[in-house]
């Protein structure tokens, strides 16, 4: 089994969701998405794997939403990915990918992950 997290270790639900995950005894790929943000694909490519829009991966609290919600709208899911890309603390956290399966959940609550690993 091979778990990808997009990770925020600032993030109390992040480090909950990874704590998760080490507890089943498996080490996922960390990709900390600040420092290393997501292409405009990659969020697509996302989205997809979580059955949602690209609207429901945004963070709308964050004060750079506030920037960009006047000029981007949340029908366009190629723009919001872009917007995201741009502005990766937009992307809610954390996101697990069983990569395996092509599964993924948002762990919000953390407990989501055990979808992925039982």
């Amino acid at each position: 089994m091979t778990i990808v997290l997009y990770h925020n270790p600032r993030c109390s639900k992040s480090r909950k969701t990874l704590q998760l995950i080490e507890e089943k005894g498996i080490k996922p790929k960390i990709v900390e998405y600040l420092k290393t943000p997501p292409g405009t694909e990659e969020l697509l490519e996302l989205a997809e794997l979580l059955g949602m829009r690209v609207a429901e991966m945004v963070r709308t609290g964050e004060p750079a939403f506030a920037d960009i919600k006047d000029t981007v709208s949340m029908d366009d899911d190629r723009a919001l990915a872009k917007a995201i890309s741009d502005n990766p603390i937009l992307l809610q956290r954390p996101i697990a990918v069983e990569t395996d399966t092509g599964i993924a959940v948002i762990g919000r609550p953390p407990e989501n992950v055990l979808r992925l690993i039982g």
